[in-house]
Formats: C-alpha cells, structure tokens, sequence
C-alpha cells in the first residue's frame, strides 16, 4: 500500500513538473492548468500538451497521467492524440521535443544530483 502511495505521488510530482515546463512554456499561468474546469481555450491545450508530456517524458501509462492530473484515462488519450495531431506543424514539434527533453533531463525521485 505504501509503495502505491509513494508511486502514485511520485506521478502528481511529474505531473506538476510537467504542468509547469509547460506554463512557462506556453506563457499560461500555472494555476490555469491545475484548475479542475476547463477554463480558457489556451489552458486546455496547455494542460493537454503537459498530460502528453507527462505520458511520453516519463513513460506512465495513460490512466497514471489520469490520475496524477485528476481527469479520467479517455480525456488523457484524447489530449495524447490532440498534442500528436499537431506535431505535423514544424515549429510545434520542435517546441515539444524541446521540453520533452527538458523533462527527460530531470532528475528521477531518490536520485542524487
């Protein structure tokens, strides 16, 4: 039980981690993404390209990103497939292979510096 508490907030951790590359990234206020609502057009999208972080910079599965965002496993898939749908346009790629590295990059939990 104790392990899937720690995973479970190591998940919120890369969630939030995500949320905030992508804030600045996007130039949305952080506290948009977090928001249970959907709240602007642009915060959507911004929220939608941090769960596609979170799915493809660290590897958890489509219902942990549900979970460490507070949405359920489809608005996860469908925010994955709108981010991949966009990713035709150069300048967007480039941007979310840009901060997917920048996410890869980090450290892991319990790792040293």
């Amino acid at each position: 039980m104790t392990q899937e508490i720690s995973r479970a907030n190591d998940d919120v951790a890369r969630a939030r981690l995500a949320q905030s590359a992508v804030a600045y990234a996007f130039g949305v206020p952080p506290d948009e993404l977090e928001a249970p609502t959907r709240r602007s057009r642009e915060a959507a999208f911004a929220r939608q390209a941090a769960m596609y972080l979170a799915h493809i910079a660290f590897e958890l599965s489509l219902s942990r990103v549900a979970q460490a965002f507070g949405r359920d496993r489809s608005t996860a898939a469908h925010a994955c497939h709108r981010i991949e749908d966009r990713r035709d346009d150069r300048g967007f790629d480039q941007s979310m292979d840009a901060l997917e590295a920048c996410l890869r990059s980090a450290p892991q939990p319990g790792e040293p510096e």
